[in-house]
């Protein structure tokens, strides 16, 4: 499991935690995975997922390629999530660096995945720091936008299933980055680390 870096509560009684560890072994309802609009998860989070969630993760998303075509930034897909320790994987696509508005496509990602999250009656969700690895998003800029619209979301879905929101990174620079954001956007919350 994950170690906990820090959570705040927010006015709305919802958790969000930034935890350092393997977003695939988080014991969550959901998870989010960071994908490409064709759902091939070959490599970086996407792989991690489809390794340790079996060949069904890729059936099921080849399945909904099929059915719905392409995933964009305001459409997540869904699929259920095979071996892995939570009920429901959201497909979520972040932009790629330099394609042109990628914070609005950032934030639309992030956003979708937790009215989806909501809409499927998942009471906690864990994500990535989506883009940020091979799609090449610079983690001090993603940062403040993930944790921003991370807030407003739940502040809109107050009322919802999800009560819990969980950041999982693994470590180096992207987690620095977003310690680091986290400290200067709740100063005095819930440091643990």
């Amino acid at each position: 499991m994950s170690r906990l870096i820090a959570s705040v509560e927010l006015p709305s009684g919802q958790r969000f935690e930034l935890r350092q560890g393997d977003l695939t072994e988080e014991p969550v309802d959901a998870m989010v995975n960071a994908a490409n609009a064709r759902l091939q998860h070959g490599g970086g989070v996407a792989g991690a997922l489809a390794r340790k969630g079996g060949p069904l993760v890729q059936r099921e998303s080849d399945r909904w390629l099929t059915d719905n075509g392409p995933i964009d930034h305001e459409h997540p897909a869904i699929t259920s999530a095979g071996d892995l320790p939570c009920r429901f994987l959201i497909h979520a696509v972040g932009p790629v660096w330099g394609e042109g508005q990628e914070a609005q496509k950032l934030a639309a990602a992030v956003r979708t995945a937790l009215e989806t999250a909501d809409r499927l009656g998942a009471a906690s969700l864990a994500l990535p720091a989506i883009s940020t690895g091979i799609y090449g998003f610079p983690p001090d800029q993603a940062a403040p936008i993930m944790l921003a619209q991370v807030e407003t979301s739940l502040a809109s879905l107050f009322e919802s299933h999800l009560r819990l929101v969980r950041l999982v990174l693994l470590e180096g620079n992207v987690l620095r980055s977003f310690q680091a954001c986290w400290q200067k956007r709740w100063p005095s919350e819930g440091a643990v680390a």
